[in-house]
């Protein structure tokens, strides 16, 4: 299959692409930088481009099978009001221009959300039928996943993949988290009694395949795993990995004031199950939060 991925050198869209190479598929990636650290893989095509722009990168998209559109800005830098218009550009403008370059064209998208959909929602559980919130990522969530859904009207297959936060070795939120820990200095954020939805990249990378491959897979997915845990847990569990102790909290006041707005991404309750991927026989290899931390940070 000819598959194109947007924002393909990033942290999972560099797996994503090794792991669909592997599979025998043909990958062309989409992403502003000006390389690939798999550009010379053998039916990897790396092409450099602004995706919130309208262009001839859009040929790209027009030729594959199916596109998975992972494109967006990180969301861990300090939000001035000119960087929250990148992040919403990077995400709703480059799925408008995917959607615009698959007209017509009986293909299949597979585009990126985020839980950050639900918003801060405290103890409630949170499936795929579950509403919005009303802060600013859920309102970003909302019009992202309504540009990919506009697809359909074309003939598109759409499912929304909304991600949890993505454990994986060497990049993504781990990275962030490991050197406090390993300095000792390691803690839940908070007060610790918000809930924390996250995924393995292992099981990410696996869902994504699934719902690539499974032609009745349509709409939004929660792509976490069932075991989400509160906070102090979560950090009780990396500290364990890591032989270090998880006592030193980062205080909400100091985080707000460090952050900014960027805090309430990381303060925020979020309950989330996989209802559809369960139900439609997705597996989970890692399930719960120690067997994921052991098989990422843990001794051999």
């Amino acid at each position: 299959m000819k598959i194109t991925i947007t924002g393909a050198s990033g942290f999972v869209g560099t797996a994503l692409t090794r792991v669909l190479l592997d599979d025998g598929h043909t990958v062309t990636g989409l992403g502003t930088s000006a390389s690939h650290p798999l550009q010379s893989a053998a039916h990897f095509n790396w092409v450099s481009a602004d995706t919130t722009v309208s262009g001839e990168w859009q040929k790209v998209v027009s030729g594959a099978d199916a596109v998975v559109n992972l494109a967006g800005r990180t969301l861990f830098k300090r939000w001035s009001r000119a960087y929250k218009t990148q992040i919403v550009d990077s995400r709703v403008q480059t799925t408008r221009n995917v959607v615009n370059a698959m007209a017509g064209r009986k293909k299949t998208l597979v585009s990126t959300s985020a839980v950050g959909y639900y918003g801060s929602r405290g103890d409630e559980v949170l499936d795929e039928h579950s509403r919005p919130g009303t802060d600013f990522l859920a309102r970003l969530a909302v019009d992202w996943e309504q540009a990919a859904l506009d697809a359909e009207r074309q003939g598109v297959r759409v499912a929304i993949m909304r991600f949890g936060v993505v454990l994986g070795a060497g990049g993504g939120a781990l990275a962030q988290m490991l050197p406090a820990f390993r300095m000792f200095a390691g803690g839940p954020l908070g007060n610790g009694r918000q809930w924390f939805s996250w995924i393995h990249l292992s099981d990410l990378i696996r869902a994504i395949q699934f719902v690539l491959d499974h032609a009745p897979a349509r709409g939004p997915y929660n792509l976490c795993a069932p075991g989400a845990v509160r906070q102090k847990e979560f950090a009780r569990a990396l500290g364990s990995a890591l032989g270090r102790p998880a006592i030193v909290p980062a205080p909400s006041l100091v985080l707000r004031l460090m952050m900014g707005e960027l805090a309430g991404v990381l303060l925020a309750s979020q309950k989330v199950r996989p209802e559809r991927l369960i139900a439609d026989g997705f597996s989970f290899r890692f399930a719960d939060v120690d067997s994921a931390l052991a098989d990422l940070v843990g001794t051999p």
